[in-house]
């Protein structure tokens, strides 16, 4: 089995939001969705519920953002 990214999903109250995504990434998610749901016993993940978890995985490993969102925080950065 492939080792994806994304681990188990919580079970979260989903909120809604509305995006409008190119034909090619929605199927994309729509395999994600359907591999991690298998690999996790369950049925295929809808979408939207992937986008969340994967732009917070996104953000968590993003080095130049964490760099950059912390000479934010502490007012050292470009521009000061």
């Amino acid at each position: 089995m492939e080792k994806l990214k994304l681990g188990p999903l919580p079970d979260d109250k989903p909120m809604k939001v509305t995006v409008e995504l190119p034909a090619s990434l929605y199927r994309d998610l729509v395999s994600y969705g359907k591999i991690l749901g298998r690999e996790g016993g369950q049925g295929a993940i809808q979408p939207q519920k992937l986008i969340v978890p994967m732009l917070e995985r996104f953000f968590a490993t993003d080095r130049g953002f964490a760099r950059a969102r912390k000479s934010v925080r502490t007012g050292h950065g470009p521009g000061d």
